[in-house]
């Protein structure tokens, strides 16, 4: 019966519909899938039914009321999970992760819920978050209503600067039908917990308005449930402040306002638009297609469900919609490699001076990245070939809302072989020449944090080789330019600068390496000054392997500030190769983060986990996240404090493991951003590679290599030798470009 119903769950797999992959996920993988749409209404009904939650189901009307805010699959503790892969035990039972803005009470506040069993939920109980008190009402998500009543309140408040926005920009925000001024709000909301003050800055509504700031910043403190009591606090205007929106209207009314005259937006060549516009000077086409990724003989990978295998590997997979992509379950011809692989938090914080720039320092899960991933489009984001797979969210909505092809599966040719040798006879001709093309299979989705666009990709290479990486692209985070200005970023139009940030990325890797009972090490090089044996007198220089067994976490976290070993091993107890060598994984990141706060500053303690390279800690179910969707409003009191993950400094020889790796970089803008960062030297990320856990390359079981064999010396008769067809055929996309990007309701 329980096989039944794992499977018949697996079926309702709405949250990932494959165009083309079967829908139904192995059992294996099925407990790892996200919620289909008919659970996702399956919990809402059940929570809407209990009375003593008082829940609306509307998301309009006044913000004091009790509404389901989101409701995702929660993961299964990871030793049940393991009793039934290892086939051990039953499957998990499957639940749901609620949350509840209870607004409609005296003391407002959150509260997570724990909703089963599905497909027929019949409890909820309070969810034990980690932390040392409850979440603060204060710093919860923004919802769409809020946001709805901030521009009611914002068309209000602006009422008496018609005047001055229409006479300086042409634009206006108070009732406004055409040539509209629109809004972008920053967090965190305040400069100390319980507090919810925005930021928000007004810009010119045409394609690209972020590159389009009018120089107008207000604070609008909007804690109160009662959007009556909103307020704006202080305003800025071209580099001046004051107190509140009248003492800058009458200041331009008494001609003693200091204000610059925008020049209207040329419509045609807009500069924040993806038009074309000039030539390149060698005049070389590019009004036709460009090269293609193509599948001649057919996939060459499987999707079953959320299911995906491609030669040696296995894995499960979820587009989680707190965080974005989540890997579970990660094999390599049937030896379990990790247990998850997960995206936890995406930080950029900001310098300028403006009031906005200054205090923009986002914590992107606080907007629920993975709710972000909008509809990718064939032949741009992804490959016009590729498995596009549909995500079903109930975030801040009445019901699930589809967004459509939210990520995409494809074989990706590399351009660089996986490995090859020509062998010279160094007398004009060779012995034999041998290549295996390079071909990686890769799982893209994406999150679109307002402004910037993350590409959010997990590439698998057939030689055992994961890699994780981030690339940053869509528009700049500008401000007005003033001078001033200029010590925090470029200026890259005439009234806009560009904000120097940092990215960080943070990922949660729990390697299982042949195994839970694991072990860390570094390997370095040291080296040596030795005697030559053969050469009496002489010396020698040379490397020697230098091993450093890590044994707490304490020994095994790795600051910010200070060079990592280069070599991060992750080993079995007791598992070993042919050639005697314990079997290991290496971690390898490939960033350039650096410090973005003091330790222990303020909005720092948020994100405590930026304060390493890599951490290394025992796995605890308790210790499952490194952020939460909270800590944008309160990073000065977060209810996850990493830093309490290494506090105790647990031994970590032969147990069970957890990789806590930050990778990022440092973006100063430039003229080049406009109209948007390109993805060339902007990414990031890790490779997860094989170190002594295979006898050999395992890509040698991969029938895609040539061998070139000259059958006389001068090589007018040769032996190719090869296990896939002479010729690749046609490439051809089989239909035109189509586009939808809506998300709608179920």
């Amino acid at each position: 019966m329980w096989l039944q119903a794992l499977v018949g769950a697996a079926l309702a797999l709405g949250a990932l519909a494959s165009l083309a992959a079967p829908r139904q996920s192995p059992p294996g993988a099925a407990i790892f899938a996200d919620l289909s749409p008919a659970e996702l209404r399956a919990v809402r009904d059940f929570l809407l039914s209990q009375p003593e939650l008082g829940l609306v189901p509307e998301h309009t009307g006044p913000l004091a009321a009790n509404r389901l805010f989101l409701v995702e699959m929660l993961a299964p503790k990871k030793r049940l999970a393991l009793r039934f892969l290892n086939q051990d035990g039953p499957p998990p039972q499957r639940q749901a992760r609620a949350i509840i803005y209870f607004a409609g009470q005296a003391q407002p506040n959150i509260t997570e819920y724990v909703v089963g069993p599905l497909p027929r939920p019949s409890y909820y109980r309070p969810r034990h978050l980690k932390g040392r008190h409850p979440v603060a009402f204060t710093a919860r998500p923004v919802t769409s209503l809020e946001y709805e009543l901030l521009h009611q309140k914002l068309e209000e408040a602006t009422a008496p600067l018609s005047r001055l926005l229409r006479d300086t920009t042409g634009y206006w925000y108070h009732n406004c039908s055409t040539r509209c001024l629109v809004y972008t709000d920053v967090a965190p909301r305040g400069l100390a917990p319980g507090e919810r003050r925005s930021w928000v800055m007004l810009q010119r509504l045409v394609e690209g308005y972020f590159l389009h700031p009018v120089g107008v910043e207000l604070l609008l403190d909007h804690r109160s449930l009662d959007p009556r009591r909103w307020a704006v606090q202080q305003v800025w205007f071209q580099g001046q402040y004051f107190p509140s929106v009248e003492a800058l209207a009458q200041s331009y009314a008494a001609g003693s306002l200091r204000a610059e005259r925008l020049p209207e937006p040329d419509t045609h060549e807009l500069y924040s638009s993806y038009v074309p516009r000039g030539r390149f000077s060698t005049d070389t086409p590019t009004d036709v297609h460009g090269a293609k990724v193509c599948e001649p003989q057919g996939r060459r990978y499987r999707v079953q469900g959320n299911q995906v295998e491609y030669g040696g590997w296995a894995l499960a997979f979820r587009l989680r919609s707190s965080s974005g992509l989540q890997l579970f379950d990660l094999r390599f011809d049937g030896a379990r490699v990790a247990y998850e692989l997960s995206v936890q938090e995406a930080v950029a914080f900001y310098g300028g001076n403006t009031p906005l720039a200054m205090q923009s320092k986002f914590l992107d899960m606080g907007w629920l990245m993975g709710t972000l991933a909008y509809e990718l489009a064939p032949g741009v984001d992804c490959p016009e070939s590729a498995t596009f797979i549909d995500a079903v969210h109930l975030h801040d909505a009445a019901g699930p809302v589809r967004y459509r092809r939210a990520l995409c599966i494809f074989e990706l040719p590399t351009g660089v072989p996986l490995r090859r040798h020509f062998n010279s006879n160094f007398h004009g001709s060779f012995r034999f020449y041998g290549g295996l093309e390079g071909t990686a299979l890769v799982l893209r989705t994406t999150a679109t944090v307002y402004n910037y666009d993350y590409i959010w990709d997990m590439l698998l290479y057939p030689n055992g080789v994961l890699e994780a990486k981030v690339h940053a692209t869509g528009y700049i985070h500008a401000t007005f330019y003033t001078p001033e200005g200029l010590s925090y970023g470029s200026r890259v139009q005439r009234h806009v600068l560009g904000n120097m940030h940092t990215h960080l990325v943070h990922y949660k890797v729990d390697l299982d390496v042949a195994g839970t009972a694991n072990n860390f090490e570094t390997l370095e090089l040291q080296l040596e000054n030795i005697s030559l044996p053969w050469s009496p007198g002489e010396r020698l220089v040379q490397p020697r392997l230098q091993r450093r067994p890590r044994r707490t976490e304490r020994q095994a976290a790795f600051p910010l500030r200070q060079p990592l070993p280069r070599y991060l091993l992750f080993s079995s107890s007791g598992r070993h190769n042919r050639w005697g060598h314990r079997r290991s994984y290496r971690i390898q990141p490939s960033s350039h983060a650096g410090p973005v706060l003091p330790r222990g500053w303020k909005e720092e303690k948020g994100i405590a986990w930026a304060r390493y390279h890599l951490a290394v800690t025992r796995h605890h179910e308790n210790e499952g996240r490194s952020s939460s969707i909270y800590t944008q409003h309160n990073p000065w009191d977060p209810l996850i404090d990493f830093e309490a993950f290494i506090r105790n400094d647990e031994s970590i020889e032969n147990e069970d493991l957890v990789a806590w790796v930050t990778v990022g970089f440092l973006h100063i803008p430039h003229s080049e951003d406009v109209p948007n960062t390109a993805t060339p030297g902007n990414a990031v990320g890790f490779f997860l590679r094989p170190f002594n856990f295979f006898d050999e390359d395992p890509s040698v079981a991969s029938r895609s290599p040539i061998i070139v064999r000259p059958l006389d010396p001068d090589t007018t008769r040769l032996q190719v030798q090869r296990w896939t067809p002479a010729s690749p055929g046609p490439c051809v996309a089989p239909e035109p470009f189509h586009y939808n990007g809506t998300y709608r309701e179920e």
